[in-house]
């Protein structure tokens, strides 16, 4: 008899839904966050749930659903955004949830300055004036492009503030990584030449680069001006091994992302492949938390792409192993952030389908990595609560250390580790 009741209590609630699009929020009787959706029209979205057959990971949530309650919004690419910054901010148990959610890294030209700095930058590109590129898949990537790009151009790394107050170079020029601009070792006319040089690297447009050099080369031996010569030989040198590894074929300089998605005993790999006017900026393996029972590509790669892409840096075009099943928003939503047409494709052919297969191939490999992993953690922290003497494996552990100078400047630290490995938040 209360089955009934709650059932028609339900039906009468679901009467008042607004049909507008918005975002759901399921509780359960304990007001536990359960999930959180979007919705072109939240009537028929929600009703759905308790109306239609599910599979089994929807059925259990269905089961624990106490309250549900919505917000409406102007359009779905709001309702995209709002469901984007609720997950971020409430992290609930059945939605697809990325575990590293930093910012992503740039390389920024500080286009203000006469003489312009070249760092790594993390953040919103909207707070700071400047030429950005990007973005890289991890900072260690940015380093590494900028270690490359002070040794061939020598641009300034220091700050605003360092830069005013030098009386003489830094170990930087001693090294040959910055020509001193802040002493006056060099020109504004030739920095101004070093950082064009940097601008049509980061474009992707090394060769027009080359043959500039390869002219300046030619002329300084023609001076008999060697050592200029020998420094403009270095630059090609090093410029034409970096364009061996960095070139992609195929045509026009393209900015695409190529996503592959690998599943398997309860965990799942995102596999991301960068390339960026033309050249290919690396790959990165993320481990999404993906909900019990989930076995769905699809919902994984659309859960994934919403959360990585919906308020960061977005291409113009995705390759992806499985169809998204919210495409037309997603491309719709990315359309209207980038002022022009973004695609998400999946049925490609040549170069695109051979990137394909290797960010599939990565995907798989690095998944098998992190089971065998999981495998031999699992196998440790039984080894743990027997030597402990435990009842059960633990499954948080915090190591704090203390250190001081002699009994003053106290400073303490603490690392933790759970069942799946460090805990870095």
């Amino acid at each position: 008899m209360k089955e009934k009741t709650d059932l028609a209590a339900r039906r009468e609630w679901l009467k008042t839904i607004s049909t507008h699009p918005g975002v759901y929020r399921m509780y359960n009787r304990d007001r536990e966050l359960l999930y959180i959706g979007k919705a072109r029209n939240l009537k028929n979205r929600v009703g759905s749930y308790f109306t239609k057959a599910h599979d089994s990971k929807t059925i259990i949530l269905v089961r624990q659903i106490a309250h549900v309650e919505v917000t409406v919004t102007r359009t779905e690419g709001e309702a995209l955004l709002l469901e984007d910054a609720l997950i971020k901010k409430h992290q609930p148990r059945y939605n697809v949830l990325l575990r590293d959610d930093k910012s992503y890294p740039y390389i920024h030209l500080s286009t203000h300055h006469d003489f312009p700095r070249l760092s790594l930058y993390r953040g919103s590109t909207r707070k700071r004036k400047g030429a950005f590129f990007g973005p890289y898949p991890s900072a260690a990537a940015v380093k590494q492009s900028l270690h490359l790009l002070h040794r061939l151009f020598r641009l300034r790394q220091c700050t605003d503030s360092y830069f005013k107050n030098r009386a003489r170079p830094c170990l930087q020029y001693q090294i040959k990584r910055c020509s001193g601009p802040c002493v006056g070792l060099v020109s504004k006319d030739e920095y101004a030449r070093d950082i064009e040089h940097t601008r049509l690297f980061l474009a992707g447009k090394t060769e027009q680069i080359v043959d500039g050099l390869v002219a300046k080369m030619e002329q300084a031996a023609a001076d008999l001006q060697y050592e200029q010569a020998a420094v403009h030989r270095d630059q090609i040198g090093h410029l034409r091994q970096l364009l061996e590894k960095q070139y992609v074929s195929g045509g026009k300089p393209i900015s695409t992302d190529v996503i592959a998605c690998a599943m398997k005993g309860g965990q799942c790999c995102v596999q991301v492949f960068y390339f960026r006017d033309g050249r290919s900026l690396g790959n990165r393996a993320f481990f999404p938390k993906i909900p019990a029972h989930e076995t769905d590509e699809r919902r994984v790669l659309e859960a994934f792409i919403s959360r990585y892409y919906v308020s960061g840096q977005i291409p113009a075009e995705l390759i992806v192993s499985h169809e998204p099943r919210g495409r037309a928003l997603l491309e719709a939503a990315f359309s209207e952030r980038l002022g022009k047409r973004a695609q998400i494709k999946h049925r490609v052919r040549g170069d695109r389908a051979r990137w394909l297969q290797s960010a599939a191939h990565n995907a798989e490999e690095a998944l098998a990595a992190r089971l065998a992993s999981g495998a031999n953690q699992a196998a440790r922290l039984r080894d743990l609560r027997e030597m402990l003497r435990l009842d059960e494996p633990p499954r948080r552990m915090e190591c704090f250390d203390i250190s001081h100078t002699q009994g003053g400047d106290t400073v303490a630290s603490c690392v933790v580790f759970d069942e799946n490995g460090p805990v870095k938040s």
